[in-house]
């Protein structure tokens, strides 16, 4: 490298036109083979995709201890040590469903805070309620008012009715 203003300037390497050479393996490669980088005067990343990969994966362990500490810290705030905490509060059980071993920690979408640890179905269920609890009353409301019973008629004879519509089933059914 030589100097350049009291800084280091790599040597530009001449690479035919749609290739780059990547400064980790030392390969030239198509541009595809690069991630995009809007930020690049190119349009590309620097490194090609197996080595931006490899790098990435190497800050994440180097700077948190793994990947799931990085995404809790940076999706949510908190880290292993305070997910294992809220998961002893909760008896090491879903805060809903009182399910084994609940993996997905649940958080109020518009203020960013942390409610508590569910399994997947449960945290599933909320979001597609879109954390209402409006929907989820409703849906309370129409799982109890809207089961079908059988209704005896006659002796022998029975008609499916729901409580709550008194609307039987059509006479072709």
């Amino acid at each position: 490298m030589r100097e350049q203003q009291g800084r280091e300037v790599r040597p530009v390497l001449s690479t035919p036109e749609g290739y780059r050479c990547c400064p980790a393996c030392g390969e030239t490669k198509v541009l595809e083979n690069f991630p995009r980088n809007r930020a690049a005067r190119s349009g590309y990343g620097r490194y090609c995709k197996p080595c931006h990969n490899a790098k990435g994966q190497e800050t994440k362990q180097r700077l948190y201890g793994g990947a799931r500490e990085y995404h809790l810290r940076r999706r949510y705030g908190i880290g292993q040590k305070e997910f294992d905490e809220l998961l002893a509060e909760q008896g090491g059980v879903c805060a809903i469903c009182g399910g084994a071993d609940p993996q997905h920690l649940d958080h109020d979408h518009r203020t960013g805070w942390v409610r508590g640890i569910l399994c997947f179905n449960c945290n599933g269920g909320l979001g597609q309620f879109r954390d209402s609890p409006t929907r989820l009353a409703r849906a309370i409301t129409y799982l109890r008012g809207t089961t079908w019973q059988r209704a005896l008629i006659h002796p022998g004879v029975y008609q499916m009715c729901s409580p709550t519509r008194g609307r039987p089933p059509s006479p072709h059914s």
